[in-house]
């Protein structure tokens, strides 16, 4: 009895134990499921007759950089790649230099494969529908060109029209009134594409594939689902017209970083937007980054400007470590827009960079101006001169090798308009030195040498000023106290210019004067505007 009583127990324990055994390697099981992902495998060829499909005599391409949003891996001796992927990601390849990708009918870069099995969220502008299964390889093509390391591209800030009509403005505007097109091999519009309306995103694209360029875009706060309470789905929209809203590209020696730098629903508040970035897309540049020569011009464009020391305006967290991951890269430039205002900013140590010489950040003018705001002009577009006295606009980038500069170029005007000088045109005698004569260098920066000289005398200094532009202010003004209608939409209150230069006239005998202004820019050019005024004496 005692016997079949010890077999008996040896039997209920060793059940136990089995049971115990069978459970983990189910916990196991369920763990390795739910942490396994699909696989995106595919190849980069070489798309020699622009056919979007790998033939016979086409080859892969090693050595390119493709992602998943996140991971950067790099394409082996025959030009495959596989990636890990959940079931919202994009795919994109990161274009090298000396090859252009393929375009579509709207001159959009085709570089990315959206993979969202279930589609995007509900939402109240539409997403992406679902995509089903991950194809079986997901294969870029790229068409063979020669890149020079010496190129110009353009720089769109805002064109964020709120309807057809403002979109009308942006073409007749701007797009039609640059003659020569060919000065740039691509472009870029650094966010705010439109105006909320994302249903105007495909206007958009159709009115900006007019340039006849590749164009890339950057995504803006008015380019956002806002029915959305994570950031992660704040881009639908923006995704299912243009792609993703991180990512990058080279060109010659410079390796372009577009980033999303806009956080939706603003995590301190609940509401509204902050700027900076989210973790995944830190993790994204730190990735890319490692492929790319430490000897390259970084360029990054985003949104919102990275100058802002209020955190509540901009998570300065993030900053900092985007700067520490662009430590060891020693020439980088940024690109900015939302502001509607055009400013140079720099980043030192007290800002968190790490390098000896300082970050540069363009602040970029607008193409919308003012928001379409002002007096119109003899064809019926609003002036829409911006806050700071900036005329509407856009840029040029001027990249040689891993060096740059820029221009600024007023739509309708000739190139060498860079300086607005504001005064009186004629003056009693009497009281010549009552009066000053304001320069608005536009592309001015704290420290920037501008001088004066009335009529070939001495040249002397002119005093930098932060002031609000009284040109912008006089036509404020003209709104303001106006007797009878007028039309155009008020433009809005001026903020003070960074980049206003001031001088007192002397005492002036009866004649006529010539007052000539120079300004010596960032990069060592020289630009010049003068003012005539008639001296009376009554």
């Amino acid at each position: 009895m005692i016997h079949i009583r010890a077999v008996a127990s040896l039997l209920i324990m060793l059940y136990i134990q089995m049971k115990n055994i069978f459970a983990v390697a189910a916990i196991l099981s369920l763990s390795y499921t739910v942490s396994a992902q699909e696989i995106a495998k595919g190849i980069v060829f070489n798309d020699i007759n622009k056919n979007g499909i790998i033939d016979k005599k086409e080859v892969g391409i090693p050595n390119v950089s493709v992602s998943n949003g996140i991971d950067v891996v790099q394409t082996d001796a025959k030009g495959q790649y596989k990636l890990p992927v959940n079931k919202d990601n994009i795919i994109f390849v990161i274009k090298p230099a000396n090859y252009a990708l393929p375009i579509n009918t709207n001159h959009q870069p085709q570089f990315y494969y959206i993979h969202k099995p279930e589609g995007s969220p509900q939402l109240t502008y539409k997403g992406v529908s679902p995509t089903g299964k991950l194809p079986k390889e997901i294969n870029f093509g790229l068409i063979p060109q020669i890149e020079s390391t010496d190129f110009s591209a353009f720089v769109f800030g805002d064109p964020q029209a709120y309807d057809m009509a403002e979109m009308d403005y942006f073409k007749r505007g701007i797009i039609d009134r640059i003659a020569n097109k060919d000065v740039a091999v691509f472009g870029i519009s650094l966010g705010d594409l439109v105006g909320n309306d994302l249903s105007l995103h495909p206007a958009y694209k159709s009115t900006i594939a007019l340039m006849g360029l590749p164009w890339f875009n950057v995504i803006g706060n008015h380019d956002l689902n806002f029915d959305t309470k994570e950031d992660i789905y704040s881009d639908e929209a923006f995704e299912a017209s243009f792609g993703p809203a991180t990512y990058s590209f080279n060109y010659g020696n410079a390796h372009f970083l577009v980033i999303d730098d806009i956080i939706y629903p603003n995590p301190d508040t609940g509401k509204g937007y902050k700027g900076g970035l989210r973790k995944d897309q830190l993790d994204f540049i730190a990735n890319d980054l490692k492929y790319v020569p430490k000897d390259k011009l970084i360029v990054l464009a985003f949104h919102i400007p990275l100058a802002h020391d209020d955190a509540s305006v901009f998570r300065t967290s993030d900053r900092d470590r985007l700067f520490d991951i662009l430590s060891d890269f020693p020439n980088t430039l940024s690109l900015s827009a939302h502001t509607h205002f055009q400013q140079q900013n720099f980043f030192g140590a007290q800002e968190g960079w790490k390098q000896k010489k300082p970050h540069h950040e363009f602040n970029v003018g607008t193409t919308s101006g003012d928001w379409y705001s002002g007096e119109l002009d003899e064809d019926g577009i609003p002036v829409s001169t911006m806050r700071d006295g900036t005329p509407k606009g856009y840029a040029i980038l001027n990249i040689k090798n891993n060096d740059y500069s820029f221009d600024y170029k007023v739509v309708g005007k000739d190139a060498n308009y860079q300086i607005a000088l504001y005064g009186p045109s004629i003056i009693d005698q009497k009281y010549t030195q009552r009066y000053p004569v304001y320069a608005n260098f536009f592309i001015g920066k704290k420290g920037d040498q501008v001088l004066y000289r009335i009529d070939e005398g001495k040249w002397k200094e002119m005093e930098q000023v932060s002031e609000i532009d009284p040109s912008f202010d006089h036509v404020v003004h003209q709104f303001d106290l106006a007797t009878a209608y007028k039309e155009g939409r008020r433009p809005s209150d001026g903020t003070v210019s960074t980049h206003l230069w001031k001088l007192k006239l002397p005492k002036l005998k009866e004649g006529n004067y010539k007052v000539e202004v120079k300004a010596i820019d960032m990069f060592n050019r020289t630009h010049t505007a003068i003012k005539e005024i008639q001296v009376v004496r009554k």
